[in-house]
């Protein structure tokens, strides 16, 4: 028995509420509860894989998959992944104990989450591209892909957090999946049609070479990261475990709004940043909005993401997803990108001590902030439906991004502004069951301002975009927005 071991066996032999054999057994029943409710669903799956290759579908399937892999990346450099317990972090980490050993456990977790996440990828891709003939081998193949590309990304996550270097090699990959999953959606419409007809079409043997040599890849991956966690750093990992820990305690209170603040901490609190003057010409709740600029001015990737997005309207449609989901994807987006750009608002929200010291009254300072949101969120709307009307599945609105711009910055700044989860609200019957008021309501705080803003393009939208339904959007946009300064208190 190693040293760990021994520490933990007497820590557990004086806990007088340790395990007993009633736990395991509610832990293996909860499993196997979980296996007998996942079974239906991925037998559905597995039944709906089509037979024949479409390019449409096969470009979106394969777009998703690469958008899914680069944002478990992302997820999973911000959060570490290597992380403790509390206690882990205070007693064990920084003791003598072989720190690989420590880190075991941290291990055998990754390890699940990736072999669970590598498997809805596996579906995914087996989905886009079907299956033709020998189903079982190429859902074994697709299985054993999606699990390997998992476990490679999240090895090279765990070398990029104890070295530099690699850091910058998984920022790469995942601009690199993005330009990807783009690249599947033009293809979809365009002459790579046939290239992706080939790769759906391809052999079993294909299949099962490619699945091979992604295993033999992550394998590499994983046998170096295991390697390394023998001498990870321990500042590194006492980081990301105080942001798995902020980030677990958002969840059991069920606030998500302070997992933003976390993760815009986390970017920052590691960066050393050139001291920039104050703009001369710019006075006043403009100066002060003017670090917003500044602040997203600093992190060109981000912008570079938002622009990819883009993309996600054509890729829903390609996918099969309808006008709904098409529509869901156009307004979500559009307000996450807007809500890129009210970091300072939600600040403001959290202490207006440092706005009033700065001597700014707060609807101007209000109005001040609302134009970069404006801009992100109106581009981007523009940006989607003229690329809808590149793929052929637009009908020319793209002008209504622009005019919808104060519709969207008002519901942003009204997002980043609001309150807490309030859990002392009832909750509403329905015919799905019980459904709580305080999370329905703080989700609808912003989607509401939005969506009144935007009414007339709604019904431009119905009805075919016509010259007084667009100037009706720009003028009812613009007195939403003013209406929505003009009573700054905090929603």
């Amino acid at each position: 028995m190693n040293g760990v071991a021994q520490v933990r066996a007497f820590v557990r032999a004086g806990d007088r509420g340790r395990r007993t054999w009633s736990d395991r057994y509610i832990t293996l029943f909860g499993l196997g509860l979980l296996v007998v409710l996942a079974a239906p669903a991925v037998g559905r799956a597995v039944s709906g894989v089509p037979a024949g290759a479409d390019p449409a579908r096969a470009g979106a399937g394969l777009a998703l998959v690469a958008l899914l892999l680069a944002g478990a990346l992302v997820l999973a450099r911000g959060l570490g992944p290597v992380a403790v317990s509390a206690a882990d972090a205070a007693w064990l980490l920084l003791s003598p104990l072989p720190r690989r050993s420590v880190l075991t456990r941290t291990a055998v977790v990754l390890a699940a989450l990736c072999a669970a996440f590598g498997a809805v990828l596996g579906l995914v891709l087996l989905s886009a591209l079907g299956a033709s003939d020998e189903l079982t081998l190429r859902l074994f193949a697709s299985l054993v892909t999606g699990v390997a590309w998992t476990l490679g990304g999240t090895a090279a996550a765990v070398l990029a957090q104890a070295f530099q270097p690699w850091d910058g090699r998984l920022v790469a990959t995942v601009a690199v999946l993005v330009v990807a999953g783009a690249a599947a959606v033009v293809m979809s419409a365009g002459p790579g049609q046939s290239v992706l007809t080939g790769i759906a079409s391809a052999p079993p043997a294909a299949w099962t070479a490619a699945a091979t040599a992604s295993a033999a890849g992550a394998a590499g991956l994983a046998a170096r990261a295991w390697a390394v966690l023998a001498r990870i750093p321990a500042r590194a990992v006492l980081e990301a475990s105080r942001r798995v820990g902020f980030a677990a305690g958002a969840f059991v209170v069920m606030d998500p709004g302070s997992l933003t603040l976390v993760a815009e901490d986390a970017h920052w609190r590691s960066r050393v940043l050139r001291s920039r003057p104050w703009p001369s010409r710019l006075r006043g709740a403009a100066a002060v909005a003017w670090l917003d600029w500044r602040r997203l001015a600093r992190r060109p990737g981000r912008l570079a993401l938002m622009a990819a997005a883009a993309a996600l309207p054509v890729l829903a449609e390609r996918a099969g997803g309808g006008a709904t989901a098409v529509a869901a994807v156009l307004a979500a987006g559009a307000l996450a990108v807007a809500a890129a750009g009210t970091a300072g608002a939600r600040r403001d929200a959290g202490d207006a001590s440092l706005a009033r010291l700065l001597g700014t009254g707060p609807r101007a300072l209000l109005a001040a902030r609302s134009v970069l949101p404006a801009l992100l969120g109106g581009s981007w709307l523009a940006l989607a439906l003229a690329g809808l009307d590149v793929a052929g599945d637009g009908a020319g609105l793209w002008p209504l991004g622009l005019l919808c711009a104060p519709a969207l910055a008002a519901g942003a700044l009204r997002m980043a502004r609001r309150r807490p989860i309030e859990h002392a609200m009832p909750a509403v019957d329905t015919p799905m069951g019980p459904v709580p008021l305080g999370p329905l309501v703080w989700a609808m705080a912003g989607a509401d301002v939005a969506v009144l803003g935007c009414l007339p393009a709604l019904v431009a939208v119905a009805a075919g975009a016509t010259g007084p339904l667009l100037a009706a959007q720009a003028v009812w946009g613009a007195a939403v927005l003013a209406a929505y300064c003009a009573a700054p208190r905090r929603a």
